[in-house]
């Protein structure tokens, strides 16, 4: 009788853990709409291309990246270019990410950029956090940053450094990894300018889970040129 109860006991756990692992992911996207002052990415929109008008480099002047359908529009040949679902699937270093582009946007706004120095911050639904992922890019070198975490019993400053978007991640980093990786870039008449190398960064931030956290701050210093993409948290079970 004592084994059948232990067995009933496993095989009820087990049921609960295959439920609860095919749940969708537990992440949330945080809104940070009303920060969004650039658009870096040519989108393929109601059949002709919409081009970007705030690049990923040179100040913003520089070059963009493309969506995969504008880069076959285009007839570019084997393009590293961004897949155009941009919800980007979890990895083992991320959770699921939203960047803020779509084909069928027209002409809206997809990031924050700031050119030298300069700050940005944005609200977080209040809860216990296990993870937050800044999606990023830095141009012109890399950015130095420090991260601002206000809790609702005091706040955290951590500093933290982005490398150039050309660069690849060192496997000793576990605060970085890739959201998007080797992609090429495009002039603002949509003509390939370098076929790879590129690409979109996530900086995990390691927010304190034991603490409600209300708001994250990030201030730039002035080298580099900073695109943020997108927030995204992962509460506390």
């Amino acid at each position: 009788m004592k084994f059948k109860t232990i067995l009933l006991t496993v095989f009820y756990l087990l049921m609960v853990f295959r439920v609860y692992s095919q749940q969708p992911g537990r992440e949330i996207q945080i809104n940070i709409d009303t920060l969004l002052n650039a658009r870096p990415v040519t989108t393929f929109t109601h059949g002709k291309l919409i081009t970007w008008s705030k690049g990923i480099d040179g100040d913003g002047q520089g070059d963009g990246y493309l969506t995969m359908a504008a880069a076959l529009f285009n007839k570019d040949k084997d393009p590293h270019a961004l897949p155009d679902h941009s919800v980007i699937e979890a990895t083992p270093e991320h959770p699921t990410i939203t960047l803020h582009y779509k084909n069928s946007e027209g002409a809206g706004y997809q990031a924050r950029f700031v050119s030298g120095r300069g700050s940005f911050g944005f609200d977080v639904p209040p809860k216990k956090y296990m993870g937050m992922y800044l999606s990023l890019t830095s141009a012109e070198g890399g950015s130095q940053l420090q991260i601002e975490l206000t809790y609702n019993d005091g706040v955290v400053v951590k500093n933290c450094w982005l490398p150039d978007y050309y660069n690849d991640i060192i496997a000793r980093d576990t605060s970085l990894s890739y959201v998007v990786h080797d992609l090429g870039k495009w002039d603002n008449k949509n003509n390939m300018t370098e076929p790879n190398h590129h690409n979109i960064d996530a900086l995990h931030i390691y927010p304190d889970p034991r603490r409600i956290l209300l708001h994250v701050k990030v201030k730039k210093s002035n080298a580099g040129y900073l695109l943020f993409w997108a927030a995204t948290g992962v509460p506390v079970k």
